[in-house]
């Protein structure tokens, strides 16, 4: 249940991939850890066998922090065959649910940093927030937090300093909570039986019930494949300009079409259109920088039986319309709800229990990133490939980010489900170039 990035880095003019290491030297040095870094899960007769946090005070770095050198020739394939197998690792639950990598030996001179973080911890839009706290669109700056340390300009959490609230202000936060909270509740049963109806009569919202048996939903071992590939964020904008639609959904047609032709390719895609859970993120109520997750999902028809491209898109925009309509009526707290009864399938699945609905084929999602170039002492981020979790049942996992004018494709996937991803790269880059000829450019 972690997840991660992997980020590339330019160094400076002047200087090569030796300078992050004294850097990173120094970082572990001044032992400084951010606040959601040292939660260290546990549980107790006390708690009733529930998982709960602890703060740990002091994080051994020396466990945390790790370096790696890649084999020659030193290419992206050695960088994501070494990020497939640290992804394969399962992090200790007796520690802090945390790890990060300085790789060195890529071949033009760059590094990467891997970074792997337990999902209890973070969802995806809160860890990408959590990175870019730690970076810098001034390409001079220096003396900058390492990935780990905690930033100067994050708040204390109410409660953690002199400051605080009076009796009669918790009071009447607290009334005001309850009271807001039981309207919230008293429109679950209407939010959740309006999921039910739309997954009965196949409109998109937080439930599907017609995703088809796939090769692609299977029980998952322990080992991944992991692979990843950047396109020009711009030609995605044209592409959605001329079919009059967003880039999210140019980003599911691509997804779409590479699916379709990966399954065509092992004789398996299904009748039925494949179904992919699509999370959304909800607005943070929480203290900036203090991780956690607040994501809602939609189901989205993915039209993998239709050849033509346009008309995947076509079909992708209308499911994703209704998705977000069935979203916007809600509140927070329902959608939760709603996104709950949308992955119960796979809950059952990693709970061994038996479930009379078959999960959705294929998690895919688009993370936003930074819309400027981004550094870090005066390394340039050249890309941040998202790096997720499949889950039993559900063996493969798309996650997009965009870095500057790019966006990335990460592909995470169970091993003996997928047998390669390179291919499924080719089929997203043959996937968005059919999509520009059908739209004239």
């Amino acid at each position: 249940m972690h997840v991660g990035a992997v980020l590339v880095f330019t160094p400076p003019k002047g200087a090569d991939a030796t300078y992050l290491r004294s850097m990173l030297e120094n970082a572990v040095t001044r032992n400084s850890v951010a606040r959601p870094l040292r939660k260290r899960a546990r549980r107790s007769l006390t708690s009733l066998g529930q998982w709960g946090w602890d703060t740990e005070l002091e994080v051994d770095l020396d466990y945390h922090i790790h370096r790696h050198a890649l084999p020659a020739p030193g290419g992206t394939g050695e960088l994501f065959d070494l990020v497939s197998r640290l992804h394969g690792d399962p992090l200790d639950c007796s520690r802090p649910l945390w790890e990060m990598a300085l790789i060195e030996g890529l071949d033009d001179g760059r590094f990467a940093v891997y970074v792997k973080i337990h999902h209890a911890l973070t969802d995806g839009v809160a860890a990408m927030r959590m990175l870019r706290r730690r970076l810098s669109s001034n390409p001079d700056e220096q003396n900058m937090p390492a990935l780990w340390e905690q930033p100067a300009a994050i708040p204390a959490p109410a409660g953690e300093g002199s400051a605080g609230f009076t009796p009669f202000q918790v009071s009447g936060a607290a009334w005001h909570t309850t009271r807001s909270g039981v309207g919230e509740v008293v429109g679950l049963v209407p939010a959740l039986a309006d999921s039910v109806h739309r997954a009965l009569h196949r409109r998109g919202g937080p439930l599907s019930l017609s995703a088809p048996a796939s090769v692609l939903n299977v029980p998952v071992t322990r080992g991944r494949r992991f692979a990843a590939r950047s396109w020009p964020l711009e030609r995605l904008r044209l592409v959605a300009k001329h079919a009059d639609t967003t880039v999210n959904d140019v980003v599911l047609t691509m997804c779409a079409g590479a699916l379709r032709a990966h399954l065509l390719a092992r004789h398996a895609l299904p009748e039925a259109p494949l179904i992919a859970m699509v999370p959304v993120a909800l607005p943070d109520e929480q203290p900036r920088g203090q991780g956690g997750n607040r994501v809602g999902v939609f189901m989205c028809n993915l039209g993998t039986r239709l050849a033509d491209p346009i008309c995947r898109l076509a079909a992708i925009r209308v499911s994703t319309a209704e998705g977000k309509a069935a979203l916007s009526g809600m509140s927070p707290l329902q959608t939760l709800a709603a996104g709950a009864l949308g992955i119960a399938p796979l809950a059952a699945g990693l709970l061994g229990l038996p479930c009379p609905v078959r999960p959705p084929n294929v998690i895919i999602s688009n993370v936003a990133g930074s819309d400027t170039p981004l550094y870090w002492n005066g390394a340039r981020l050249d890309a941040l490939y998202p790096v997720s979790v499949p889950f039993d049942g559900q063996a493969l996992n798309i996650t997009c980010s965009s870095t500057g004018a790019g966006i990335s494709f990460g592909l995470t996937a169970a091993w003996r489900a997928v047998p390669a991803l390179q291919p499924f790269l080719d089929d997203l880059d043959g996937e968005l170039a059919a999509l520009e000829t059908a739209c004239g450019l």
